[in-house]
């Protein structure tokens, strides 16, 4: 149906992180440096970072999706665009909130790519419709899903893009 929604409230979503970073801690992988996915994989990766006491974290600016359904021809980094050499040789751990198509994780992934071969992924939702497989998730689904953080209209009273 296409109306159909996974939502997420802030009450499940601070369980779901610490879910997620248990499952990172029960698989062995001790990741240096969380890559975090902005603007979706920001607030995950805070809460991820916290739960397993790492406090290096890189933001990587990504435009891909424009609405629900709708994206740009190929995921891109928007400024500011940090410097990479930070990752060289560690062990990362690449942060979003779902992987829908998981071309911009797929880009994100092969950014990494270029300085270490230790990368995993975690993500709260992958769709099946994922092109990557990320190696922890908190929870398949299909649908579109209502984050907490990105529920409601902006405050600036523009409509809600839901992006």
């Amino acid at each position: 149906m296409e109306n159909e929604r996974e939502v997420l409230e802030w009450d499940q979503f601070g369980e779901a992180s610490r879910a997620l970073a248990a499952q990172v801690w029960r698989s062995g992988f001790e990741p240096e440096i969380i890559v975090c996915v902005a603007r979706g994989g920001l607030i995950p990766a805070g809460a991820i970072a916290y739960a397993l006491d790492l406090k290096s974290l890189l933001v990587l600016n990504v435009e891909f999706y424009t609405g629900i359904g709708t994206t740009l021809p190929d995921p891109r980094l928007i400024d500011p665009v940090p410097a990479h050499h930070g990752l060289r040789d560690k062990r990362v751990l690449i942060v979003d909130d779902v992987a829908d198509s998981g071309r911009t994780l797929q880009f994100v992934y092969d950014i990494c790519g270029e300085y270490t071969d230790q990368i995993k992924v975690a993500v709260l939702y992958q769709k099946p419709t994922s092109v990557i497989d990320c190696d922890f998730v908190w929870k398949p689904t299909s649908e579109w899903i209502a984050f907490p953080w990105s529920s409601l209209p902006p405050v600036n009273g523009e409509s809600n893009r839901d992006n």
